[in-house]
This record gives structure tokens, sequence and C-alpha cells, in this order.
């Protein structure tokens, strides 16, 4: 599979691996699924997947540890985040987690973004997922937390790559004017945007995507189906839009597109992998995946051959800004 380059050297599969699902978010899985999964992925060619502590209280960071030393580690990069810390909570480990995904609560998330948070959160990460090194980590959501996250959190993280235990750092945001901030402020070398760049949300073309270029920052793109609207074929409309109920105007539009993409042969799937990948910022896309059926029809869609007739359709109808026209 091609790869893009980060400007610390690091290559990244064009199509990534996101291990949410690994944690049982919404659903419940199994570590054979896992592992299948994997395997399936890097027979396909990914070397990039990316995962967190805040899937499943850790179990998505185990489980992909797992899977990765019973498949290959060969020129792998994973990523991980840092900035909600896992500690006991043994008063309700008789419960669930309430945050989307379907595990004993025995810990819970404490945001933290020092540099002994930081740190720590990085030492049991690697404990986790079985490795001396992250190739990537992230701030993850430091939305309400700017102060610390900026000035503590990217400190913490550019000492660890000073010191080889991370080799690039970064944030992860679901929001793309912050991110901006992050690249034009501090000294990162990547982002991940979810939800911001994908053919119904162009909102990183406003700024992320010409500072990110500007400054020789690389962009993942995460989430492109819009956590379900744009991962079907024929447009549900009960699908969701951003973990909600899509608003119909959303969902009139995805209809539009999804009926321009069939006149020229393709699958709304197809195309929501394929377009932010024609921006030059952009290093990777990573979709969540939970089954090794999921892995093939992800790689399917990626590989699918589109016609510039369909961006060049969608870009002069005013439906999907052409970033290869706008950057």
């Amino acid at each position: 599979m091609p790869t893009r380059g980060l400007r610390t050297g690091h290559q990244l599969t064009e199509l990534g691996l996101g291990a949410a699902q690994f944690g049982n978010l919404f659903t419940e899985t199994t570590d054979d699924e896992s592992h299948r999964a994997v395997k399936a992925a890097a027979e396909e060619g990914i070397r990039y997947f990316d995962t967190a502590p805040h899937y499943g209280l850790g179990l998505s960071e185990r489980r992909l540890g797992d899977a990765l030393h019973a498949a290959t580690r060969q020129g792998v990069v994973i990523s991980s985040k840092v900035g909600r810390l896992l500690v006991d909570s043994p008063d309700v480990s008789h419960r669930l987690d309430d945050d989307g995904f379907i595990v004993p609560a025995a810990k819970r998330r404490v945001w933290d973004f020092s540099r002994d948070g930081i740190l720590r959160s990085v030492e049991e990460s690697l404990a986790r997922l079985g490795t001396d090194q992250l190739g990537i980590a992230y701030l993850h959501d430091p939305d309400d937390h700017w102060g610390p996250a900026s000035s503590s959190g990217i400190a913490a993280l550019a000492e660890l790559r000073d010191q080889g235990v991370v080799g690039a750092i970064g944030a992860g945001m679901n929001q793309a004017a912050m991110l901006a901030e992050f690249v034009r402020q501090t000294d990162i070398d990547v982002v991940m945007v979810a939800g911001r760049f994908t053919l119904l949300d162009q909102s990183a073309l406003d700024d992320l995507l010409p500072v990110a270029s500007a400054r020789g920052v690389g962009v993942v793109a995460a989430a492109v189906y819009n956590s379900g609207l744009l991962s079907s074929t024929a447009v549900d409309g009960s699908a969701t839009y951003d973990y909600r109920a899509a608003p119909r105007a959303v969902v009139e539009r995805a209809a539009r597109i999804a009926a321009t993409c069939e006149r020229h042969g393709v699958e709304l799937p197809m195309a929501a992998i394929q377009y932010p990948l024609r921006h030059p910022a952009v290093t990777s896309v990573v979709t969540g995946i939970r089954t090794q059926e999921h892995v093939r029809s992800n790689i399917a869609r990626y590989r699918a051959v589109l016609p510039e007739a369909l961006w060049e359709e969608l870009h002069f109808t005013g439906l999907v800004p052409d970033p290869t026209r706008t950057s």
C-alpha cells in the first residue's frame, strides 16, 4: 500500500486502522475478531494503527498490541493518545463504563495534561501495547484544556520525542480550529482531525489544512463517514451524523452526493474514503474497524478507481469542493 511521510520520516499507509471498536465501542467484540481484523489489515498492506487509552479503558490498546504480536510489526506505526489517565475505580467495578464502551468500570478517566500525567500515560500505553516506542502520540481531545495541553502537554511530548520514546507528536480532535492553533503555535509533527474533512464537512479547509501545508505538518483524516451517514451506498436517513441524529438538510445533501456518485458508477463510501487523500497535506485516512470483513470492504473502497469527472461535478455543482482546486 502506498505511504505518505511525516517530517519525522515516519511513513503512514494511506489507509490506517482505527481500533476504537476493539474497546467494545457500543457493541461487544472478541479478542479473536480483533486479531483476525489486524491480520487481514496486515495482509492487505496496512501498517498504520491508531488507538487510545480512552477506548474501552485500555482494552483497545491491549487487543491491538496482542494482535500485532500475532501478525507483524515490520514497518508498523502505532499511534495512541494522552490526556486521559486511567485510574482505579474499584467502588464501581460492578458497573459498565458510561462512555459508550461495553467494559467494566473498574477504571475511570481523569483529564491530565501535566508533564507527570503525560509521562505516566505513555508508559502505561507502552505496557498495554507491548512495545517500547510509540510512532505517534496525540493529545486527545484537549478542547477545554488549551492552556495545559499547549504548554506542559506539548513540552512533555517533545521531551519524549527527543528521547526516542515517541516518534512524532501532535493532537487529535473533532474540530479543526484549535488544531490549527496547535500547528501555528507549537512544535508538532502531525494532527488527527475527525469528521471535519469529509464529503459533508470541509471546515478543515478554512484554516487547518492551509497552515499545516505551510508548516509541513501532516494531517490524518479520521471519521470520514461522519459516524455512519456516508458509510452505505444508499443514504439511510436514520443513520447518525457525528454520533447524533442527522439533520434533514444534511441527509438531503448526502443523498445528492450519493446520486452524483451513482451517475459516475461510484459508491458513496468509496468517495468518502478517497476524498481526503486528494489534499496534499493529508498523510492517511483512518477508518474504524471491528472485523476482517470491515477491513476487506474498506480496502476495496480505498482501491476503487474513481473518475476525475466525479470530483469535477461535485465541485462545480457546489456539493463538495475539490481540494486540488482550492488548496
